[in-house]
């Protein structure tokens, strides 16, 4: 049986084909039509799901979308009503697009995928509609590799839940309890996005690493002002501060006043004020979800917890669960924001409205999160000759020592290897790679190949069977979800004159042997490599390790600034040629920067992006 699962127009939609309970293909819109969190239709992604399913619309026996619009309507018009007359703007700007498209979302659906190839009759009859938390839920608790768990959710907000606890037990998933907006966890971190002029749905990670920056001297005030929080890690948002329920802005003047002037304008400096707020926001979130956690698991007197919803891609958060929660075992759905929400719904189809059953294993059924395309050496020949492109074959036994050399000489590769990642992070298949020793790397990436923050920090891909070594923690992080400490005995002292800098001033200063990884609060957002989902990646690491005594590299997004993951060769060569990268890698093929005869020097593509 096949399921079509579909998540749209709010941001970050996808598709996923869920087979006889398996998943088979996963991926977000953005990455074929190069709109970074595009909100339309999948049709790009749905194409996608069923070639590699070798099917056509018609042999899919139910579509399935993540969310209830008319619930959703049904707050927004509540919503606008307490509210009234305040948000009229708001309000008269919202109607025509629910008038016109969403609350009439299954005839907006037919026709979508009418386009695409579907009779009519065949799937009117097969459109079926969950719940937004439930489908968060289901993407945490199906795929996970346990056969009992609760379930914690947070995200903005879906229907009218913000907050929301489960319990998952075989096939069967039982709501427990939720927090309705508009008090929600995610739109208070989401305000804080706004206020140091990051983008909302896009910036929540740069307000994540900035935090380490600052000092937390604006928690008190959040705490006593902005969110009541109780004991049990419930909570409640003093509305007086926000704009977000009928406004078309995040925050209000009340607010302004509250943290010493306006919003920081984006594309302006970051001050001290932007970097103590996010270290203040960062701590009370983590105060409230480790509160939540310690409640659900007193609750349910499970060992074992998933996690999905925007707010579990706070990395930081998740560390410390991890280390300081009652649970002995967690698991992050890699694709916990919107996207995720398709696979969620599809399979919930397959086990609560279908009654199939479900089997838990030793591990996860995300398949490493490789869900996407994958490309053969023809479709990248073709793609290299078109754009003549100087390239080498390399025989694939020889691949990982080759360009374990090009790392250990200080190249940045771009690294582009079998099926694309589904989810907001780059795991070794579309991923731009380096040399974790070199002081100067995280520069190097942030400014002249990704063009962005120079404060945001760079992940490390470590083999498995080496991160605690390394780091401390002692469990697998393969999806890049969670944050720990480097090792002490890996670490630099600090000067007495270094300890004396303050915010950006800590940027240049090598907190450890690794330099190029760690952050300035000797943290760092782990991934753990394992030959069982990515074997060629392992292969590479290992190459690096034989050579270097290192077992990790720097990995990031292979994009730059304001742009989507690359999902093609094309794509990839693209970006290869418009930054500062020094070697490309697809699949067997290996370019060098240096041997190409064409190059874009004049940077006028970047007019084209518009920034995140």
């Amino acid at each position: 049986m096949n399921i079509l699962g579909i998540s749209a127009y709010y941001h970050d939609s996808a598709a996923t084909l869920v087979r006889d309970g398996r998943i088979l293909a996963a991926a977000q819109e953005e990455r074929f039509s190069r709109k970074k969190h595009d909100p339309r239709f999948p049709s790009q992604a749905i194409e996608f799901c069923l070639s590699h399913g070798g099917i056509n619309i018609d042999e899919v026996d139910h579509v399935v979308f993540y969310d209830k619009p008319l619930l959703t309507f049904d707050r927004l018009m509540e919503t606008y009503l307490a509210h009234a007359p305040r948000g009229f703007k708001s309000f008269s700007m919202a109607m025509p697009v629910w008038l016109k498209e969403k609350l009439y979302l299954k005839s907006v659906i037919r026709k979508e995928l009418q386009a695409i190839g579907a009779a009519e009759s065949t799937i009117k009859k097969r459109l079926l509609f969950t719940d937004h938390h439930q489908s968060h839920a289901a993407s945490a608790y199906y795929p996970s590799p346990f056969n009992d768990a609760a379930v914690l959710c947070m995200d903005g907000v879906g229907e009218w839940a913000t907050t929301s606890v489960w319990q998952g037990k075989g096939k069967l998933m039982e709501a427990l309890w939720q927090i309705n907006f508009p008090h929600s966890l995610g739109m208070l971190y989401s305000a804080f996005t706004y206020f140091t002029g990051f983008k909302v749905n896009s910036g929540e990670y740069k307000l994540m690493g900035l935090a380490p920056y600052g000092e937390p001297r604006f928690a008190d005030v959040i705490r006593s002002e902005l969110i009541d929080i109780k004991d049990d890690g419930t909570f409640h948002l003093n509305m007086d501060y926000f704009n977000f329920t009928t406004g078309l802005t995040m925050t209000n003047s009340k607010f302004d006043r509250l943290f010493q002037g306006p919003k920081r304008e984006a594309e302006s400096s970051i001050t001290q004020r932007e970097m103590d707020l996010a270290r203040s926001v960062q701590l009370v979130t983590e105060e409230v979800v480790l509160k939540l956690a310690n409640t659900v698991h007193r609750e349910t007197g499970m060992d074992n917890l998933c996690l999905a919803g925007g707010v579990a891609l706070n990395c930081v958060s998740n560390g410390r669960l991890t280390r300081e929660s009652p649970f002995k075992n967690i698991w992050i759905q890699p694709a916990a924001g919107d996207a995720g929400g398709a696979v969620g719904a599809a399979l919930a189809v397959w086990h609560e409205y279908l009654g199939n059953d479900r089997q838990a294993g030793e591990h996860d059924t995300m398949a490493g999160s490789y869900l996407g395309p994958s490309y053969s050496e023809r479709v990248i020949l073709d793609t290299l000759d078109n754009n003549d492109a100087v390239y080498e074959r390399v025989d694939a036994t020889d691949l990982p020592d080759k360009v374990a050399t090009l790392l250990s000489q200080g190249k940045v590769v771009g690294w582009f290897q079998g099926r694309m990642e589904f989810g907001p992070r780059a795991l070794g298949a579309r991923s731009i790679i380096g040399d974790p020793r070199d002081r100067q790397m995280q520069s190097v990436m942030n400014l002249k190949i990704k063009y962005r923050e120079s404060f945001r920090p760079f992940a490390p891909s470590i083999l498995a069977e080496h991160v605690s070594d390394y780091f401390e923690h002692y469990s697998d992080s393969p999806y890049m979800l969670q944050v720990a400490d480097v090792q002490s005995h890996h670490r630099i002292k600090m000067t007495d004159e270094q300890k004396m800098l303050f915010g950006i001033e800590q940027l240049n200063v090598p907190r450890s042997k690794i330099p190029a990884i760690t952050h300035v609060d000797y943290s760092a957002r782990i991934q753990t490599v394992h030959k069982e989902t990515n074997p060629r990646y392992h292969q590479l690491i290992s190459a690096f390790y034989e050579k270097t005594g290192c077992p990790i590299v720097v990995n990031t997004s292979f994009n730059v600034r304001g742009e989507p993951i690359v999902c093609t060769p094309e794509d990839a060569f693209r970006c290869f040629m418009r930054t500062e990268m020094d070697c490309l890698v697809l699949e067997n093929v290996v370019l060098l920067k240096e041997d190409q005869p064409h190059r874009d020097k004049d940077n006028k593509w970047m007019e084209e992006i518009e920034p995140d």
